[in-house]
């Protein structure tokens, strides 16, 4: 039924998925007092306490949760056609290089739009792109999530086989995908400031990118308006990197907070990115531990 209902949203046209995703957003919105609560303090925190921004933010939020059902089925000249990039030809430029690549793809307007745009290019065969994800409990989730893979894009599950994938496509000169603000589990991440309060965060980019030699990119799919997809940025990010696991990690988050600064409306502002991991203890009394 789940497979089927993905099937009919690929359907239809992208604004009609955006205009649902947005209905969506706000009914989850209005319906969790939670959702609700941690939305609006992390805009908050961020310097972002504007209503008009916050509702932009309630919208996009159910887009992105819609759009992925259409991106995960349609060919993928389709997804070519819908995406556009803020400079032309600079993903082609990037995968010409000899040198191994780290895309990091936050949750900023379409995460899932900049990996499978980047199956649709050619080199993508040559060198295809192994994404990092975290495998749903549900079996029906499951099957409709391994449906992300195609040529040229490769799934690992967020777990030690997991990494052991990624670094094995990067020492190949391969590209590794990573959801860099994703909180991780007790014992993957440390303590590092995001937007002026501690969140723990993964330390896998600092440590894949200082053991494998790859080449550090952000990757923004902004959505477009009014249906008509996706401009995708790349953003390198070419500061060396020290050794410190958590001195890089420090200067990643706050790369990550200057480029969500350039897309404030399209961060996904309602995840719980100042959990604290079961068994562990915040470094100040600000975060709440979750279950």
């Amino acid at each position: 039924m789940l497979h089927a209902l993905f099937r009919l949203l690929s359907l239809l046209p992208l604004r009609w998925v955006h205009g649902l995703g947005a209905a969506l957003g706000w009914l989850a919105y209005a319906l969790s007092p939670t959702y609700r609560r941690t939305l609006r303090a992390n805009l908050v925190q961020a310097g972002f306490a504007e209503p008009r921004l916050r509702r932009a933010a309630i919208a996009h939020a159910g887009r992105q949760g819609l759009e992925a059902a259409w991106l995960w089925q349609r060919p993928a000249k389709d997804i070519a056609s819908c995406v556009q990039e803020a400079v032309p030809g600079s993903l082609g430029a990037l995968l010409e290089q000899r040198r191994p690549l780290l895309m990091l793809t936050p949750h900023i307007g379409s995460f899932e739009a900049s990996a499978q745009f980047y199956a649709t290019q050619p080199q993508a065969h040559v060198r295809p792109m192994t994404v990092l994800f975290r495998p749903p409990r549900k079996e029906a989730l499951r099957k409709v999530i391994d449906e992300r893979a195609r040529p040229g894009l490769l799934l690992a599950p967020a777990d030690m086989r997991g990494v052991r994938l990624l670094m094995r496509a990067l020492k190949s000169g391969h590209t590794a995908g990573i959801l860099p603000d994703q909180v991780p589990s007790q014992g993957e991440g440390t303590w590092a400031g995001f937007f002026g309060r501690p969140a723990y965060t993964m330390t896998l980019p600092a440590r894949l990118a200082a053991a494998s030699g790859a080449r550090i990119v952000f990757a923004l799919c902004e959505r477009l308006p009014a249906g008509r997809g996706y401009r995708l940025r790349l953003v390198p990010f070419d500061e060396p990197l020290s050794g410190d696991v958590e001195a890089d990690t420090q200067q990643l988050n706050l790369a990550l907070e200057a480029l969500i600064r350039q897309c404030p409306a399209q961060y996904l502002w309602g995840y719980n990115r100042y959990k604290v991991p079961a068994g562990m203890r915040a470094p100040d009394a600000t975060a709440e531990a979750q279950p």
